[in-house]
C-alpha cells in the first residue's frame, strides 16, 4: 500500500489517501490492502460493502473509530466533512473534501470526520475500522444538508434522479442539529 506522488495531499488533518499495488498474472490478481507497518492503527474488524450504482451511503460520523477503505472494484464519489471544529467548538462551518475513487484506490479517515459515497456504478468497499460495531456511536447527518454543500454528482437511472438510501441516511437530522445534540 502506497501514498503515491500522483495522488493530490489530503485537504482534511489525518486524512490519508492512497493505492494498494495490484500483482497480476495469467491466473488472476494478488493485491496486499493493509499491513500493519503502513497503517499502524488497531483494526479490529473488516467489512466488506456492495452497492449498486445510484446508492449513497452517508453521511456517516464516529467519534471513537477511524475508517479505512479500500476500493476493491467500481467506481465511488467520496465526500468526507471535517467536524471536529463544530464539536470542539472551535468553527462555525465543517471543512469538505471530496474525490472519485477507483478501484485498488484508498482512504483513511479519523474520528470526527464524517464520511459518505455514492457509487457511480457496482461498487465493493473493504473496510477495516478501529471498533467492533458500537450502535452508540453510529452517527449521521443529512447526506444533502445545505450548509454543508457536497457536490454530489447527479444519478442516472432513477425515477426522480436522486441517489438510493437507508431509512437511517434518510432519517439522519441536518448536521446543525446532530452537533447539538452531541453537545448537550
Amino acid at each position: 500500500m502506497s501514498g503515491p506522488a500522483d495522488l493530490p495531499a489530503p485537504l482534511l488533518a489525518g486524512v490519508a489517501w492512497g493505492r494498494v499495488q495490484r500483482h497480476g498474472d495469467e491466473r488472476g490478481t494478488f493485491r496486499e490492502v493493509w499491513r500493519r507497518s503502513g497503517l499502524d492503527e488497531p483494526f479490529v474488524q473488516a467489512n466488506l460493502s456492495t452497492s449498486a450504482a445510484g446508492v449513497l451511503r452517508g453521511l456517516h460520523l464516529h467519534r471513537r473509530q477511524v475508517d479505512h477503505w479500500v476500493v476493491a472494484a467500481g467506481r465511488a464519489f467520496v465526500a468526507l466533512v471535517d467536524v471536529r471544529p463544530l464539536l470542539e467548538r472551535r468553527g462555525p462551518l465543517p471543512l469538505l473534501e471530496t474525490r472519485e475513487l477507483t478501484a485498488d484506490e484508498t482512504v483513511t479517515i479519523p474520528p470526527g470526520v464524517a464520511h459518505g459515497f455514492l457509487a457511480l456504478e457496482p461498487l465493493e468497499l473493504l473496510y477495516l475500522v478501529t471498533n467492533e460495531y458500537d450502535g452508540t456511536d453510529e452517527l449521521g447527518f443529512a447526506w444533502d444538508d445545505p450548509t454543508v454543500g457536497v457536490p454530489w454528482p447527479s444519478v442516472a437511472g432513477t425515477p426522480d434522479g436522486r441517489p438510493v438510501l437507508s431509512g437511517r441516511d434518510r432519517a439522519n437530522p441536518e448536521l446543525a442539529t446532530l452537533v447539538e445534540r452531541l453537545r448537550g
